[in-house]
């Protein structure tokens, strides 16, 4: 054979080959890890890099370093004193809050679990893995292929975590005594089995090719605020700052279901005190400590397993907590203590350290990981995805404003830096500016100034209340603002 033949023949087999390759990686891309942590009652301001300078967290610092953080995302609120129950719904079926409520009663069939996030994701080929706390209806294991330990709504109270500290000499309750059980219960605090339960599963992830999709879902920092010893030394309450809003009492409590009823706010005896706020905070900041420490075992297990350069990581918590704020102690209200969370990204394309001010849910965030696995959105989903945002191609919230609802007990919008909140039995509105009042102290809306605002942001409350489904009827109880 002509030697320049053979050559050609040689050259054409080898280009044939290239583009084979090529081909085959075009239509089978590699699909990214995906890891999902999320904490129960944490609120965005108790990480030290995001502005709460008292917090020791230097995990969850390094996610703030390593990716994008959303400084306003939202739970949308609850039907009911479990607000995580609600954030869960939501978050797990992709509805907002109303219409996760109504699908709530048909989580246990085939149908509704067939949509679930877990069940999207393993239909996208990936090997999908749930542990820590579900609270929700559907049945975990019809949702994940793996389960590590799963628990309850909350760990158990028992009757000395309540209406404490009554005094500087009240020592009826430790956190690190793990007689009382809660995150102790079973001798190994909760917050560590899931650390190491995840640990292992990133140890048998590392040997497949398959893609791996984690839910991990804490417990903590929920009460009872549980952790090591060591963990509530390192917040002297000498060093323990009592909130700018601080307060005895919540001048309408009882009206929006915050008072001596509501489960979580008898944690602290009322009135409030200064010496049981910083308690309550210090132990508090302690658990979220010990938090940080798993999420940075499970961010070691990570980067070992080799994985770490096709994973991406999402951060975020149910809602937030009060802990002390205006004289309450829950999440059940409207203030930004309560329903904003941290809610950070992290991958390997993704920009690092850049904080986003940017009205979003942090029910967003399902979405988001069907987009990163190749899943067209379902037509059910109505959160929307991040990434457009988190790789700096959208600058603008996807939403034209922030809803917010507890039972029918309360209301409230957020959009262009104000806050209205609307207490229909108290029959009472409350308006904050947002940008010259953060912490939501001064409420305008006794002033003349303001009446058009509170009449405008009423208006658009109603607009929302509509397209959410929501039940409540403002206009019968405020005829005055329309």
């Amino acid at each position: 054979m002509n030697r320049y033949l053979k050559i050609s023949i040689g050259l054409f087999c080898v280009l044939s080959t290239l583009v084979g390759c090529t081909d085959a990686k075009e239509k089978t891309p590699e699909k990214p890890n995906i890891i999902f942590l999320f904490a129960d009652d944490q609120c965005y301001n108790t990480i030290n890099s995001l502005g709460n300078k008292e917090m020791i967290t230097p995990n969850l610092d390094k996610l703030v370093g390593d990716g994008v953080t959303f400084t306003h995302a939202y739970n949308m609120g609850a039907w009911q004193g479990a607000v995580c129950v609600a954030s869960r719904t939501m978050i797990n079926s992709g509805r907002f809050v109303w219409n996760a409520k109504d699908v709530e009663k048909q989580m246990k069939t085939p149908e509704v679990q067939s949509q679930m996030w877990g069940n999207l994701m393993k239909n996208a080929g990936y090997d999908t893995y749930m542990a820590g706390k579900w609270h929700v209806q559907a049945i975990a294991d019809s949702c994940f292929d793996v389960l590590g330990t799963v628990r309850g709504g909350m760990p158990n109270q028992t009757k000395e975590g309540y209406n404490r500290p009554l005094s500087k000499t009240d020592t009826t309750w430790r956190p690190y005594d793990k007689k009382f059980g809660g995150h102790w219960k079973g001798g190994k605090h909760w917050s560590e089995v899931l650390g190491d339960e995840a640990i292992d599963f990133i140890g048998q992830a590392k040997e497949k090719e398959d893609p791996f999709f984690m839910y991990i879902a804490f417990n903590a920092p929920h009460d009872p605020r549980q952790s090591p010893k060591k963990f509530v030394d390192m917040y002297p309450l000498e060093n323990i700052s009592v909130p700018e809003s601080f307060m005895e009492e919540y001048p309408n409590q009882d009206e929006i279901g915050c008072g001596k009823g509501l489960r979580d706010e008898c944690l602290a005896p009322f009135p409030r005190t200064e010496y049981s706020v910083k308690v309550n905070r210090q132990e508090y900041y302690a658990i979220i400590t010990h938090l940080d420490q798993q999420i940075g075992r499970i961010m070691d297990a990570l980067e070992k397993s080799g994985k770490k350069d096709n994973t991406y990581i999402f951060y975020t918590a149910d809602h937030g907590l009060a802990c002390g704020n205006h004289g309450l102690i829950g999440k059940q209200n409207m203030y930004d203590h309560s329903m904003r969370a941290p809610l950070m990204v992290i991958g390997p394309d993704l920009p690092k350290g850049k904080k986003i001010d940017m009205d979003v849910y942090l029910q967003d965030i399902m979405p988001s990981t069907l987009e990163l696995a190749g899943v067209e959105k379902p037509a059910y989903v109505e959160f929307n995805s991040l990434m457009d945002a988190v790789r700096m191609e959208r600058k603008k919230s996807s939403y034209p404003a922030i809803y917010g609802c507890y039972k029918n007990l309360q209301r409230m919008i957020r959009k262009d830096g104000f806050k209205l909140i609307v207490y229909p039995k108290a029959k009472k509105v409350l308006l904050y500016d947002l940008d010259n009042d953060p912490l939501e102290m001064n409420d305008l809306s006794g002033q003349d100034a303001s009446k058009s605002k509170v009449k405008e942001l009423f208006a658009q409350l109603i607009e929302l209340q509509e397209s959410m489904n929501d039940p409540l009827d403002l206009k019968v109880v405020f005829p005055e603002l329309q």
